[in-house]
């Protein structure tokens, strides 16, 4: 994603917000500045209880109370806890000592400190020696788009450089699942479950289906028979909704607030069933390799449960991508087929907003051009967007023009132009020339 800084007399814009944008401007400058110089004055205060310690020659818990010390005096300054402050020490070393490339795109605002986060979380566990090779990728990456957006690409880019298998590392973490529960205040508690990943998705999507379901039912009333004609909607919000049904299932079987049957059988919320969106290679479910394949909007899942969930369904989209741009071929028809949707969810990922994360199959396909005013249906004219940004499309000054290969450019209330490009394919499929010749007499061709 990219922006520019249209607007201004020059541009023609008027709007009652420009002085606050131009103060927020101010501001984000200012912010920044100030982060650089806490990140490397911390990580000069270790740096200098580390040589205090080295001319004194002591190690191990003799040095680590060197730094206590030093981080007790700062925190006193900040007034802030001084366990806090030592480990906000530690991180700044690791960004400006084991990091440094990072640190001077940060510093030279190419990207920001919540990118500098990300990039250190995914590559934790990375040997040191493919530590600047992660770096200078990761770099380019974050260039392109929001911190949050990121993620998966840095993680599918840390894996790929890690010297131990996504699928070993996941078969040993998978041993620390577990249930743990916080009690907090006012009779209130939270249950945290460490499950894997295709688990925790799976989850929250019945849980969410669920809901909707319930609040569907009673804003039209009178849908089956045991909700009243004249029921009021379900006030709860979706979190609320899906607690009660998290709670219901646990503890009774079954979903105890279907407003039509109440019960985890056929029909009514039991027979909902969670939906999980994964992408992956042709190679890694013919087990030619171990890469992860990807839970779109959440992480990333091993190739045992990959090709595990593959065994289980019995229908398949294979896509076709253009060799030259990467992104799925057009199809063209009046209204958008179900190939077209599954196309367009493949490309789009999630809502393509600069960023929004709403995965794909939770969003809305959009005429970019609407099409009462002359819009084709066709995959240069179609994107995903929530409910959310759809509305605001439709309701506000914000537009949004398609350039061509799913590049969309949004343009603000301001005259900012925000650039949203294709996001980073989670497949690509290659040619294998040993697949493309002819079949030996009396079998069929490969798929």
């Amino acid at each position: 994603m990219a922006a520019n800084a249209g607007g201004g007399p020059g541009g023609g814009v008027v709007s009652p917000h420009a002085r606050a944008i131009a103060a927020y401007t101010e501001t984000l400058t200012l912010v920044h500045h100030a982060d650089v110089a806490s990140v490397r004055a911390l990580a000069e205060l270790g740096r200098s209880a580390l040589r205090e310690a080295r001319r004194d020659g002591v190690r191990g818990m003799a040095s680590d109370m060197e730094l206590r010390s030093v981080a007790a005096e700062a925190a006193g300054l900040a007034r802030r806890s001084d366990r806090r402050l030592q480990a906000d020490i530690d991180h700044a070393l690791t960004i400006v000592d084991d990091y440094p490339a990072v640190f001077a795109a940060w510093e030279q605002r190419r990207i920001t400190r919540d990118h500098v986060e990300v990039v250190v979380k995914a590559a934790t566990g990375l040997p040191g020696e493919v530590r600047g090779e992660f770096e200078a990728a990761a770099i380019a990456v974050c260039e392109q788009d929001i911190a949050t957006r990121v993620k998966p690409a840095l993680r599918a880019l840390a894996e790929r450089l890690h010297d131990r298998t996504f699928t070993d590392r996941h078969r040993e973490a998978a041993a620390g699942r577990c249930v743990r529960v916080l009690h907090g205040a006012d009779g209130m508690s939270d249950v945290i479950a460490t499950v894997p990943t295709v688990i925790a998705v799976g989850m929250l999507d019945r849980l969410t289906q669920m809901g909707q379901a319930v609040k569907d039912a009673r804003d039209v009333g009178g849908r089956g028979d045991a909700v009243e004609a004249d029921a009021a909607p379900d006030a709860r919000t979706m979190d609320q909704l899906r607690a009660d049904i998290l709670g219901d299932l646990v503890l009774g079987g079954a979903p105890v607030v279907d407003p039509t049957y109440g019960a985890d059988r056929t029909g009514g919320l039991g027979a909902i069933r969670a939906r999980v969106q994964v992408t992956v290679t042709a190679e890694t479910l013919m087990g030619r390799d171990e890469h992860p394949a990807d839970a779109v909007g959440a992480g990333l899942i091993d190739a045992d449960t990959a090709r595990e969930l593959a065994g289980q369904v019995s229908e398949w989209d294979r896509l076709f991508i253009d060799p030259v741009t990467r992104t799925p071929v057009q199809i063209d028809t009046y209204r958008p087929t179900m190939a077209m949707k599954k196309l367009l969810t493949a490309r789009d990922q999630h809502c393509r907003f600069p960023g929004c994360r709403r995965a794909a199959i939770r969003c809305e396909l959009d005429h970019t051009v609407d099409y009462a005013l002359g819009g084709h249906t066709h995959l240069h004219n179609l994107a995903h967007l929530c409910q959310r940004h759809h509305s605001m499309k439709q309701f506000t000054r914000w537009e949004v023009r398609q350039v061509g290969g799913g590049v969309l450019e949004w343009t603000s209330p301001l005259g900012r132009v925000y650039r949203e490009d294709v996001p980073v394919p989670a497949v690509c499929f290659t040619t294998d020339p040993a697949d493309t010749a002819d079949p030996p007499p009396g079998e069929p061709p490969p798929f």
